[in-house]
């Protein structure tokens, strides 16, 4: 972002103003991180992330893989937390408009979340992920065009002195879309709920299927 407030455009800040008055989810961590600086003249950037807290911590267990994580801390006097999901969330702006968002805002966001081992050839997964995103966004009534996406499952094994890690399955969702006004505050809700709903947090979405649990950790 430029240094000075004077030279940001008014529908640039105005965006900025309604991502303040987001109401993201309590389990969410939100903080601003800094923002890529070619993809646009202006920009900003949100990071995110999801933890199930160790024992003692008096957090409420919720279901899937926030509870498998809880319940593996409960035997272990581990009081880390436990990663479920991460995230990030960019918003672009140019005022002369770009052909390609067809648009003056894009919105660009990262997801990803670790799974069963097993679960990653279910052949679903990326279909699924991509259905969170738009039901999401229909759900927050957050109007926008020219989505796309792609959603990757990631292969993690380990060899020679990790060798007794166990495998992992992340699965990532990258998408962008272009939101109807510089009013975005309901684009962040909802991406919000859609890192919650990849850690497998409750309340999920009327009509939204959740993804394979995350296996324990070790």
């Amino acid at each position: 972002m430029v240094n000075s407030l004077a030279q940001v455009p008014p529908e640039f800040l105005h965006a900025l103003g309604t991502l303040r008055k987001a109401n993201c989810r309590g389990e969410l961590r939100l903080a601003e991180i800094p923002a890529p600086a070619r993809l646009a003249p202006y920009a900003v950037a949100l990071g995110a992330e999801v933890m199930a807290h160790g024992p003692g911590t008096g957090t409420t267990p919720a279901h899937g893989p926030a509870a498998m994580a809880l319940a593996a801390a409960a035997g272990t006097e581990d009081d880390e937390d436990t990663e479920l999901a991460t995230g990030r969330f960019i918003l672009l702006h140019d005022p002369e408009g770009s052909a390609v968002w067809d648009g003056e805002f894009r919105i660009v966001t990262y997801i990803r979340a670790q799974l069963e081992p097993e679960m990653g050839n279910d052949e679903m997964l990326g279909s699924v992920a991509w259905t969170w995103l738009v039901e999401a966004l229909e759900n927050h009534k957050a109007p926008y065009r020219a989505a796309g996406g792609t959603a990757t499952r990631v292969l993690s094994e380990s060899f020679g002195t990790l060798s007794d890690r166990p495998g992992s399955i992340d699965i990532e969702l990258r998408a962008s879309w272009t939101p109807a006004s510089s009013d975005v505050a309901a684009h962040l809700e909802a991406w919000s709920d859609m890192v919650c709903t990849f850690a497998g947090l409750p309340p999920l979405p009327d009509g939204v299927s959740a993804l394979p649990r995350r296996r324990n950790q070790p």
